[in-house]
């Protein structure tokens, strides 16, 4: 479950040029974290966080450490710093249950707050995290920004930027193959990779892509170890989801 987020860095010791995604006239850096950095706004885009999954798994008797959460407020703090980010919008499932805004450490909390001290948090709302909370930052439905809709859902539209699929590429090349997640657009639709420690992830592949994205003009930035690569379509491959 959290091998694909365990390959993800947020330094790099490789001396390549940066991916950049042109999407809907604006430009971005899709990160080695999962974010996604805007940087004519100063915004860093991060979806399906789902903080406090293992807390909530370890309520129904799951004996799981419940230490994701730590885990993925680290990681963002790191995108903050690295990158000057002066908001932060979180594309949905920020919280895997509603309560888990209730039952985060104390240590959590504390560096929660210390992020929404450094940067604006704009947390939009998801299907696992549809109400509202008093931890900070301004919490909406969807929102509009720069002429870009950012939701958590994908649907048809042009200029929408959404979470919720989790998506992976499945690459296979010279008798090889790897499975990592990634950005994903058409140039109507993007969708981010999941940012969270206890996350999986979906084949961009799968029935769940099927007639959401326009294969023809189809753009996919893969995380690798330590960068992000762009990857061609012809070479994806179908294999097992991961959710």
């Amino acid at each position: 479950m959290t091998s694909a987020w365990a390959a993800r860095t947020v330094q790099t010791d490789d001396e390549g040029e940066p991916v950049l995604l042109t999407f809907s006239g604006h430009v971005f850096e899709p990160l080695p974290s999962g974010a996604l950095w805007w940087a004519v706004e100063r915004t860093l885009l991060v979806a399906d966080l789902h903080l406090e999954k293992l807390s909530s798994f370890a309520k129904r008797g799951a004996l799981l450490p419940p230490y994701d959460t730590g885990l993925t407020l680290k990681r963002l703090e790191a995108d903050i710093e690295r990158t000057g980010a002066e908001e932060v919008i979180a594309l949905g499932d920020s919280f895997h249950r509603d309560e888990g805004t209730t039952t985060l450490l104390d240590a959590d909390r504390l560096r929660l707050a210390s992020l929404m001290g450094k940067a604006r948090c704009t947390w939009v709302s998801g299907n696992h995290d549809p109400a509202p909370h008093s931890l900070g930052g301004v919490c909406v439905p969807v929102l509009e920004r720069a002429g870009l809709t950012l939701t958590h859902e994908p649907r048809q539209g042009a200029g929408l930027i959404a979470g919720h699929l989790h998506p992976a590429a499945h690459l296979a090349m010279n008798g090889r193959s790897v499975r990592r997640p990634c950005f994903v657009h058409d140039g109507r639709i993007m969708v981010l990779p999941a940012y969270g420690a206890a996350t999986g992830t979906l084949n961009i592949l799968s029935p769940a892509f099927v007639g959401l994205l326009h294969w023809p003009t189809l753009e996919v930035a893969m995380i690798g170890r330590g960068r992000v690569y762009p990857v061609s379509p012809k070479r994806l491959v179908r294999g097992y989801d991961a959710w």
